[in-house]
């Protein structure tokens, strides 16, 4: 018997910014409960932390042209709120932002459909000070 998927299916693909942006602490980014619960010794096996990652911060050109040629139709990520919010509230980084803005043009751009999360688990470290 064939399977077949019901015409207007989307195939899609989705992250979490923690997990692969990398960038930890670069342009202007806060600190994040997953920054501040990684870099504490002990927590997690082998010391590894987000800093890194998949260095999506970096490559997501590279990265949207992998999604491009395996035919992907959209793409969830979620938003890093200290990259926008690096206090949680306050003044934007506007480095931050353009970082969303580039990644939003070059996924149109491949025929893409990004679709956003506002907030997956990254919440700043300076909000979590506060009672979180």
């Amino acid at each position: 018997m064939k399977y077949q998927f019901p015409k207007g299916f989307i195939w899609g693909t989705a992250t979490s910014a923690y997990q692969i942006e990398g960038a930890w602490n670069e342009d202007g980014k806060g600190e994040s409960i997953w920054d501040n619960f990684t870099h504490k010794s002990g927590n997690i096996k082998n010391h590894e932390t987000g800093d890194i990652a998949c260095d999506h911060y970096h490559r997501y050109k590279e990265d949207i042209q992998i999604m491009k040629n395996m035919g992907v139709m959209c793409y969830r990520f979620s938003v890093s709120w200290p990259r926008i919010f690096p206090n949680g509230v306050g003044k934007q980084n506007k480095k931050g932002l353009d970082f969303y803005k580039k990644l939003v043009d070059e996924l149109l751009a491949a025929n893409i459909q990004p679709a956003i999360t506002l907030y997956h688990w990254d919440l700043p470290q300076k909000l979590q000070e506060k009672g979180g």
